[in-house]
């Protein structure tokens, strides 16, 4: 990365790092892992009210990439989550945070926002856009059954 897209991105980061400190999304949080290197970042979300995820601690990984903020910073759950829309390995399938065709990732969005719109899917599940085919099925036909196993799974491994 030359001198100049370095500059912009560590511009870019101290700014994201400020506008959180001023308005933190509710029920998250976010910041570098380190004063060393602050393109990697660790971010909790606790779960939204009135969901299985309900009281849950999610921790998720964020990095930003030398293309940001043209580019979506890759984030991914570390905590394991039962979702039709994350995969095991924490991938997390959500318009804002694809590039290109399909994608609706803007320059303007910041990581408040994102976390926002994470938060949101996990409010409202996308079962017509699985990253988990098997549990988006069980999300349309047994909503019931699905709630109960994502509880399961929140208990197990959200839960300080």
């Amino acid at each position: 990365m030359s001198n100049k897209g370095n500059k912009r991105l560590i511009k870019r980061i101290h700014k994201e790092i400020e506008v959180l400190g001023e308005d933190t999304p509710y029920n998250c949080s976010a910041g570098p892992d380190s004063d060393e290197d602050i393109t990697k970042w660790t971010a909790t979300i606790i779960g939204p009210n009135e969901t299985p995820y309900s009281g849950g601690v999610f921790e998720l990984k964020i990095e930003f990439t030398p293309e940001y903020p043209f580019k979506p910073p890759k984030i991914y759950f570390k905590t394991p989550i039962y979702h039709c829309n994350i995969n095991r390995r924490g991938g997390i399938c959500l318009d804002i945070l694809k590039d290109g065709a399909g994608g609706s990732w803007s320059p303007a969005l910041t990581i408040g926002k994102v976390l926002l719109s994470i938060c949101s899917l996990l409010s409202e599940p996308n079962p017509d856009d699985p990253l988990v085919p098997e549990i988006a099925n069980l999300y349309k036909k047994n909503k019931g059954r699905h709630d109960e196993l994502a509880l399961q799974w929140c208990n197990q491994y959200a839960r300080q």
